[in-house]
C-alpha cells in the first residue's frame, strides 16, 4: 500500500553515515560507546535513581558490555543512537541518545542519565543541547519528545532548560516498580529556533551530515 506522502528522511540517511563524535565543549563530548566502557555502565545502573526511572538493572560485567555491544546493530538499523557522555580523560560520566526513530516521520525521543557523581553540574542540559543540535542539524529530524514521569523533577528541569516544551501530560502511561506514572511530555521542533553551539571535530563535520 503506497505512502501518499514523501518521507521526511529515506532509509539509509543514518546508515550510510559514521556514528559521529561531538564535542560539547572543553572538557565534554559524546562519542559512540566501547567495549571497555561496561564497567562505567553497570555503575550506571546500580544506582536506585536509575533503576526506577529507567526501569532496567545489570547484574554483571557480561550484560553490562550487551547493553554497550548493542548499539551499533541498533545505528545500522536506524532505529536507536546511544552516546556516551564522556569526561576530559575520555571516561563515561552519563549517556544520551535517540530512542524509537522515525524516519518516515523524522522523529525520535529522548533518553538521558547521569552517573551519581556528574549530577548537579548541568551536565545532563549540556549533553541534551549537543545532541538536539546534532538530530536537527546534521541528522535532519523534524521533532524530538522527551517524556519522563510527573515525579521526576529533574528530569522536568533539564528538559525545560533544554528548550523542551512541555505539550501535556500522559496519563498512566508508563508502569514503574512502584505503580504506573503519569507521564510529562515535552517536545522540540527543528523551526523553533537556535540552539546552543556544540561543536564537533572536523573530521566530522561531512561525516555527520545527512545526504
Amino acid at each position: 500500500m503506497p505512502l501518499l506522502v514523501t518521507p521526511a528522511l529515506p532509509a539509509g540517511s543514518l546508515a550510510a553515515q559514521e556514528q559521529p563524535h561531538l564535542e560539547v565543549r572543553p572538557g565534554l563530548a559524546l562519542r559512540p560507546w566501547r567495549d571497555d566502557d561496561a564497567p562505567a555502565v553497570r555503575t550506571a545502573f546500580g544506582c536506585p535513581a536509575i533503576q526506577r526511572w529507567h526501569v532496567l538493572r545489570l547484574d554483571d560485567d557480561a550484560e553490562a558490555r550487551a547493553w554497550t555491544a548493542q548499539w551499533t546493530g541498533r545505528w545500522r538499523a536506524e532505529t536507536a543512537v546511544s552516546f556516551a557522555i564522556v569526561d576530559g580523560d575520555d571516561r563515561p560520566v552519563g549517556q544520551t541518545g535517540l530512542r524509537d526513530v522515525l524516519l518516515t516521520e523524522g522523529s525520535a525521543q529522548i533518553s538521558y542519565w547521569l552517573l551519581p557523581d556528574a549530577r548537579g553540574r548541568g551536565l545532563a542540559t549540556e549533553a541534551l543541547e549537543a545532541l538536539t543540535r546534532w538530530s536537527f542539524t546534521r541528522a535532519g529530524l523534524h521533532r524530538l519528545e522527551l517524556n519522563h514521569s510527573t515525579a521526576n523533577a529533574a528530569s522536568c528541569r533539564v528538559a525545560t532548560r533544554g528548550g523542551f516544551a512541555v505539550e501535556g501530560v500522559a496519563r498512566q502511561s508508563m508502569r514503574h516498580a512502584d505503580g504506573w506514572h503519569d507521564m510529562h511530555q515535552h517536545a522540540r521542533l527543528r523551526n523553533e529556533g537556535p540552539i546552543r553551539s556544540a561543536g564537533l571535530r572536523p573530521a566530522d563535520e561531512t561525516r555527520g551530515q545527512v545526504g
